[in-house]
């Protein structure tokens, strides 16, 4: 797809600090770029920490559902599940509130500083509150090597897990836990092993993972994920980065087009957020959200606009990963 000029992309260009409801993936706020194509309104939030090389893809996601019509639907709405923070038991049913009517929960385990112990008391609590028929998936974030990701398996594999998403940082290790745990009958997902990855097709050809977790965003954006979907020829999750409900319309997008979907996806965060771009979030209701665009309110673009250190911050990336775009052009 052709670049549209930077200067399009800076005509409607607004940042915006969301608070969260609580601490998640180390912060307390979402910084995120949003701004209109001809195709509606898309969003640019690498989290900050990323190079512009990594970031390129993020933005490559924006222009493409910013200015490329989406593939048509499968569907008008997606099952979505509830995501569950390294909070204490006590704070579980709070979190799981916020999700109605999700049968699933992906629960936060291997964080830094916190024990096997209090994982295991985490999903112990989640299980409890979603009773027998729902269902628990967790997810490390590559925290575990492959000793701790074993040990841990079999701690909480009495809770009857669905999956467990990233529990080592590299494929190989994935591929061993996997072979370790087979027995147990518990999928292991990729998701920081495809998202993040130089090839992010390796770890499906290598046979390290039985599905994978999919980011608009962070690959490429909707046709480009789909193309990937395709190749790999495994189920997939179609998951957020935390994304502003206007990120999640265009990981909705993508789920509404991928032929199968047998896991309940990651796009429910809009109920992490305290605030957002919109007076109509994509929150779950009756455990789905629909497929639509979402246009954000003048008010609360003004009410959660970026001091000016961090709106140039993001701005001057924009213009600096839009180079790195352009070179390869």
């Amino acid at each position: 797809m052709d670049l549209p000029p930077l200067a399009d992309l800076l005509a409607t260009a607004r940042v915006v600090a969301l608070p969260l409801v609580t601490r998640f993936r180390g912060i307390d706020i979402r910084e995120a770029l949003v701004f209109e194509g001809p195709e509606g309104w898309t969003e640019f939030s690498p989290f900050v920490e990323y190079d512009d090389d990594e970031a390129s893809a993020w933005l490559e996601a924006s222009i493409d559902f910013g200015w490329r019509k989406p593939p048509a639907p499968l569907r008008d709405a997606i099952r979505v599940n509830a995501t569950v923070p390294a909070v204490d038991p006590d704070s579980v049913a709070a979190v799981l509130a916020r999700f109605p009517g999700c049968r699933t929960a992906k629960v936060k385990v291997a964080g830094a500083g916190t024990t096997l112990q209090q994982d295991v008391a985490r999903v112990r609590a989640v299980r409890e509150a979603l009773g027998p028929e729902g269902r628990v998936r967790l997810d490390a974030n590559g925290g575990w090597n492959v000793d701790e990701a074993e040990h841990a398996i079999h701690a909480m594999c009495e809770f009857d897990l669905e999956y467990v998403e990233q529990p080592c940082a590299t494929v190989f290790e994935l591929a061993e836990i996997g072979i370790r745990t087979k027995y147990l009958g518990i999928p292991i997902a990729a998701d920081e092993s495809v998202r993040r990855a130089a090839d992010p097709l390796f770890v499906a050809e290598a046979g390290a993972a039985d599905l994978l977790v999919i980011k608009a965003q962070p690959l490429g954006g909707v046709h480009r994920a789909l193309s990937i979907i395709d190749a790999a020829g495994l189920p997939v999750n179609v998951s957020s980065a935390l994304d502003t409900s206007i990120g999640l319309a265009m990981g909705a997008h993508l789920a509404a087009a991928v032929p199968s979907l047998e896991y309940d996806c990651g796009l429910g965060t809009a109920s992490l957020l305290a605030a957002d771009v919109t007076g109509s979030p994509l929150f779950p209701e009756n455990g789905s959200i629909p497929v639509r665009r979402v246009v954000p309110d003048p008010v609360l673009l003004d009410r959660h606009e970026a001091d000016d250190e961090r709106a140039a911050w993001w701005l001057a990336r924009l213009e600096r990963v839009y180079e790195v775009l352009a070179e390869r052009e």
